[in-house]
């Protein structure tokens, strides 16, 4: 072989060897290490290597305009918010996944935020939950109570434990600056109204006072009526004493895996015949001006897929968007979770999404309704007044 064959087979290789693609993500100390195993494991498979880097979406939300508008990217694949993706995707500088991305391999719902039309500008990765009411297996087996599969069983349920000594409500109320109540709100709507209710009323295509949201909100008052609820509390604060044995349910997101001292005790369902749930994925795009396209939406595509999020969600306390990962791969309490969401519909945070002056005006009416919830008339009234209109 003559050492021009030689000279160029190295330079191949060489340039082969040199491609590194950069990863931007928000994740930091624990959280980064484990995102670090997925990114190791691309690595491991396909030989392409990853520079992870550190920015937060706030810090992100300033500096890709700017870069934007040179021509330049920080990053080959770069998490942010669904509703920057939208529009920077519709003002050209963010890479189409149509194609490479196939939406029947993913929850249905979870990629809708990234999504303009039929065009998909970036995908959906793991995320966090909001999947019912959370109880320590411990409590339920000592005093021989079961997970409802009917209302009338979930009323049943708060009953019994209603009765039990030394409990204060058998549903602890978190608060502090209004979202914990607006959880539990938005679960009895999509419940009761189905997922397109949330999304209606996000758009403001349904009235608050119509019979459909009234419904739903008249089984959550029967409930604050009979005093199944506990009064308000901080989040955090009521989170101990419902550990403790203060109450037997708590409402809350799936972040509360990491805030026990033992997971493993964790039990989780949600409301008989729910068919959404509140999934806060995180989105992820591909930028127009990296330098290694076809490299980045295999990434990407990776990443989004379910080789990469079986790696990330068997670290613990991230739930899979993508569909085909077998529940073994959770840990306990994390699997809990995946069985409930199995075949639901993934919808966005309510109040969320609303935002502007609707949010807070949210938050405070929910508080009079636990305290007073035959003003539920008052409450949806303001609520109507507040909301997005079309």
């Amino acid at each position: 072989m003559s050492r021009w064959i030689v000279l160029s087979l190295v330079i191949v290789a060489t340039l082969l060897g040199a491609t590194t693609l950069t990863v931007i993500g928000p994740w930091s100390g624990p959280e980064m290490d484990k995102f670090m195993p997925v990114l190791q494991e691309f690595e491991k498979q396909t030989g392409i290597k990853i520079d992870y880097k550190i920015y937060r979406a706030e810090d992100l939300a300033n500096l890709l305009p700017a870069q934007f508008a040179a021509k330049k990217a920080p990053g080959d694949v770069i998490f942010m918010w669904a509703s920057f993706i939208r529009e920077y995707g519709q003002k050209g500088h963010i890479l189409p996944l149509t194609g490479v991305i196939n939406e029947a391999n993913y929850l249905p719902g979870s990629l809708n935020q990234v999504k303009v039309g039929k065009e998909l500008y970036g995908t959906a990765y793991t995320g966090k939950v909001k999947p019912g009411f959370w109880y320590r297996k411990s409590f339920f087996e000592k005093n021989k109570l079961q997970p409802p599969t009917t209302w009338e069983e979930f009323i049943a349920l708060l009953e019994k434990i209603k009765k039990i000594p030394g409990i204060k409500a058998p549903i602890a109320s978190g608060d502090g600056v209004g979202w914990p109540l607006s959880d539990v709100t938005e679960h009895f709507l999509i419940t009761f109204g189905g997922p397109q209710l949330q999304l209606d009323l996000i758009e403001g295509n349904i009235r608050w006072d119509s019979n459909i949201v009234m419904n739903a909100m008249t089984k959550l008052t029967s409930i604050l009526e009979k005093g199944y609820f506990g009064e308000p509390t901080e989040w955090t604060l009521v989170l101990k004493q419902w550990w403790n044995g203060d109450y037997g349910l708590y409402f809350m997101g799936s972040w509360i895996t990491g805030m026990v001292d033992n997971p493993d005790d964790l039990g989780v369902f949600a409301l008989p015949g729910a068919k959404g749930v509140v999934f806060g994925a995180d989105y992820a795009f591909v930028p127009k001006y990296t330098q290694y396209p076809e490299e980045a939406k295999k990434l990407i595509a990776w990443l989004s897929g379910p080789q990469g999020q079986a790696v990330q969600v068997k670290q613990g306390g991230h739930i899979a968007t993508a569909v085909g990962i077998d529940l073994s791969t959770y840990p306990p309490v994390d699997r809990e979770v995946a069985k409930i969401i199995q075949g639901v519909t993934a919808l966005d945070d309510l109040d969320d999404s609303i935002g502007g002056e609707f949010q807070p005006a949210f938050w405070d009416q929910l508080k009079l309704l636990w305290v007073q919830p035959s003003r539920v008339n008052d409450v949806i009234k303001v609520l109507q007044e507040k909301a997005p209109k079309r």
